[in-house]
């Protein structure tokens, strides 16, 4: 292929690959051999080989310009905190000192939670925030994630305006007397404290249960936050169990909670008789249970299970993406609570959030978005009502399972190489018109016992065809059946 020499936030690159052009507020840009993915989940690469220092000063500059434009007149302050990956002190250098030079104060969260820092934005009353995590992302890889004054993603509009501004970084600098000043806070306390008082948590109660408990951190933030989380919750330390809760940010296995990742902590569980196993991605705003006994409890059940608690408690919608699974609408039909869906990523599942007043919200991958705290996901609070619920049920995890729909789905994905994603779906979209289809994220057809969704990813260079169906066979032998059919 003829290499063809390209200008990319002010440095050459060389355009080896196809190129795909904006899908909202994302793209994917390759070029020698490097990937950078600029979506509504923020600016991921692998450090080195297409998360450069310069492109992470380019995006700093630009996401500054939006921010003094939000400020006003006033001066804007951005918290910034990192997941505990071995390129996150040097990246999170790299941004603080771009901030400052482009007349931003700083607040350094260190080590630190996504859903924490979304917290320590609203607990400041600043102009946003910056997390330095690629969530489920090999080791290798980490990005930006930035908020909005509200402690929320940046909508399509609000992210495309960065990358414009990104485009010309060396406007936004300022001069010596208007550099940015830092201070550091630690907001892990406050995270806590703020479940501990919601009105549904009774800590006293939760103590009572004497909870055995395995977390697995994987050597990230988590390995820090959860821990604390269940020692405040009243759980005592030698029934908390640790494995890769050091932060090293060297990840003891792959950093997505998928039971493939999860053999030997399922293995630590069952072997301590432990009443159940707690584990999170690097940056915890993702949150995988494992049964009394080692059984994996399916991520997409996490949605679910805390769905089933809060509606004891309280009434109204619940919102999730299309890819999560029926058992939450057959969880709100049983207890006469609607739920709604979006397109796949945070902030499209929180703008249906406000949209229709939800009191919960989430995402199959073990996402809970509780709004008494803050529109995003959060693994601590997910971790809090799980506890809570099993306590007021009186249940096992296992009983819990139990008590949940069961379907089976099927995760696919497959690097498309030089074929145009949108071209493909919108292939499948005409061939299947006369289904009950979906096109606000790709295409969903919803059949009478089974669905499947195929969308690009806002996270990697591939396509996605998720499954379910009332078995495990009929779910693999359908996500197959459309990943060959897409690709034919």
């Amino acid at each position: 292929m003829q290499c063809r020499k390209k200008t990319y936030l002010g440095v050459e690159q060389a355009d080896r690959t196809h190129h795909l052009p904006f899908f909202g507020f994302s793209q994917i840009i390759s070029g020698m051999n490097k990937t950078l993915i600029v979506s509504i989940s923020g600016i991921r690469g692998i450090f080195g080989e297409g998360l450069d220092p310069l492109v992470l000063v380019s995006f700093v500059a630009g996401y500054s310009e939006w921010c003094k434009r939000e400020a006003g007149s006033g001066r804007p302050t951005v918290v910034v905190g990192r997941d505990a990956r071995v390129t996150g002190e040097l990246c999170q250098s790299i941004v603080m000192s771009t901030l400052q030079s482009c007349g931003c104060d700083v607040i350094n969260a260190g080590l630190a939670t996504t859903p924490t820092v979304e917290m320590a934005v609203l607990k400041e009353g600043v102009t946003g925030g910056i997390i330095l995590s690629a969530s489920h992302n090999p080791a290798e890889w980490n990005a930006l994630k930035l908020l909005n004054h509200r402690g929320e993603f940046l909508s399509s509009d609000e992210g495309a305006t960065v990358i414009e501004n990104s485009r010309n970084p060396e406007s936004a600098f300022t001069t010596y007397d208007k550099i940015g000043a830092v201070r550091h806070e630690d907001y892990l306390e406050y995270h806590i404290d703020r479940i501990l008082e919601l009105q549904f948590i009774d800590m006293d109660a939760i103590k009572s249960r004497n909870f055995k408990i395995v977390v697995d951190g994987v050597n990230s933030v988590g390995g820090i936050a959860i821990p604390e989380l269940l020692r405040r919750l009243g759980v005592s330390d030698d029934q908390i169990i640790e494995t890769n809760c050091e932060p090293t940010g060297i990840f003891a296995h792959p950093a997505e909670p998928l039971p493939q990742n999860l053999v030997e902590t399922c293995q630590l569980v069952a072997d301590t008789g432990a009443d159940l196993g707690i584990v999170v991605d690097p940056d915890a705003d993702r949150l995988a249970l494992i049964q009394d006994g080692g059984v994996y409890f399916s991520e997409e059940l996490t949605q679910v299970a805390a769905a089933k608690f809060l509606w004891s408690h309280v009434s109204g919608p619940f919102v999730t993406n299309l890819s999560s699974s029926r058992a939450i609408d057959d969880v709100g039909a049983e207890l006469g609570m609607s739920v709604y869906r979006s397109a796949v990523g945070e902030i499209n599942v929180v703008e249906k959030m406000h949209e229709v007043g939800a009191v919960l919200g989430g995402e199959g991958n073990g996402g809970v978005i509780l709004p008494d705290l803050h529109h995003g996901r959060d693994g601590l609070v997910g971790v809090a009502m799980i506890l809570q619920h099993l306590v007021n049920e009186n249940i096992s995890m296992t009983e819990l399972r139990t008590s949940l729909p069961s379907y089976y789905m099927v995760k696919l994905k497959q690097n498309i190489g030089d074929m145009d994603p949108d071209a493909l779906l919108d292939q499948m979209a005409d061939k299947y018109a006369t289904e009950q289809i979906s096109t606000i994220d790709g295409v969903k057809i919803d059949f009478a016992n089974s669905w499947v969704h195929m969308r690009k990813s806002n996270t990697e260079p591939i396509i996605r065809v998720y499954a379910e169906a009332n078995s495990e066979a009929d779910a693999n032998a359908l996500g197959e059946r459309f990943m060959a059919e897409l690709l034919s």
